[in-house]
């Protein structure tokens, strides 16, 4: 929390600079300061290099369970109690009379109550289909920037990166209609439950596009902020040149929740069905739409 807190407010935010924090505080403890003012406060920042970037306004959008940030937020969106399952693992769909449109409405007024804040930062507790829709609703267009942590990292949308990362691409082709289907496999693989997806509900698709990343699907695949703007900017750029005639995209994801700069740029493509994992008999339900 002590972590998080630092980072939003633009300090760093690692164990080591957590650390150098506590140990300033001791330090005005023991010198018998019993009121720390913020000008002591902005010369021990200075002095132990401890500042990282501008401080960021707090998006919190809680699915599978409350988040402590929430106080802390220009903007909240509380959904734990509307969404079905007995605890955090188990949310994974709407809780009726809930349903996925009215989540969506939540999302598209999000840039409406943001009060002109540009540097935002995403917390609390949500699965990919909502990250990658938020990160669309906030997307470049809007000059949001946009952040996410990502373990202990810091992934933003504006990280410099030297050239888009081009997916590994395989194709299975279905002949069910003329939309696109898209499984984005970064942290597992997931072709043979989207496909049996497909073919079981009949969606109109002429082909299944799979993406990974260069050196396959795996949970520790995207290890840097440049490499995770990297690889959005490449299958973006991949999907792109996949769409041709498509007048729809399914997309499906297995990602990290910091692939929402994926949906931050996902721009000149086509309308988008996002897909969640439910782990029902369907196993995947259409969540949300996204404009092209």
């Amino acid at each position: 929390m002590t972590s998080l807190l630092m980072t939003i407010n633009g300090l760093r935010g690692d164990h080591q600079h957590v650390r150098r924090g506590a140990d300033w505080v001791a330090e005005q403890v023991q010198d018998g300061h019993r009121r720390l003012d913020l000008g002591m406060i902005e010369a021990a920042v200075v002095e132990r290099t401890m500042r990282a970037e501008a401080a960021r306004s707090v998006l919190s959008v809680a699915t599978l369970k409350p988040d402590p940030l929430r106080p802390q937020a220009v903007h909240a969106l509380d959904w734990v109690d509307r969404f079905d399952g007995a605890d955090a693992f188990a949310k994974r769909q709407p809780l009726p009379p809930a349903t996925w449109a009215q989540l969506q409405t939540d999302i598209e007024q999000i840039p409406n109550h943001l009060a002109g804040a540009r540097r935002i930062m995403l917390t609390g507790s949500l699965r990919q289909a909502t990250a990658f829709t938020i990160g669309a609703a906030l997307r470049m267009v809007t000059n949001v920037n946009l952040a996410v942590l990502q373990g202990d990292q810091l992934w933003t949308t504006d990280t410099d990166y030297t050239e888009p990362i081009a997916p590994t691409v395989t194709e299975h082709q279905l002949d069910q209609g003329d939309e696109l289907a898209v499984a984005i496999a970064v942290a597992t693989h997931v072709t043979d439950d989207v496909l049996a997806f497909l073919r079981s509900r009949h969606v109109p698709v002429d082909r299944l596009v799979v993406l990974h990343p260069p050196g396959g699907a795996k949970d520790n695949s995207v290890t840097t902020p440049a490499t995770a703007v990297a690889l959005a900017v490449g299958i973006r750029d991949q999907i792109r040149r996949a769409v041709k005639d498509p007048r729809r995209v399914h997309v499906f994801l297995a990602a990290p929740m910091g692939q929402s700069l994926l949906g931050h740029r996902w721009n000149r493509v086509a309308p988008t069905t996002v897909y969640e994992e439910v782990r029902s008999e369907t196993q995947y339900h259409p969540a949300f739409e996204v404009s092209a």
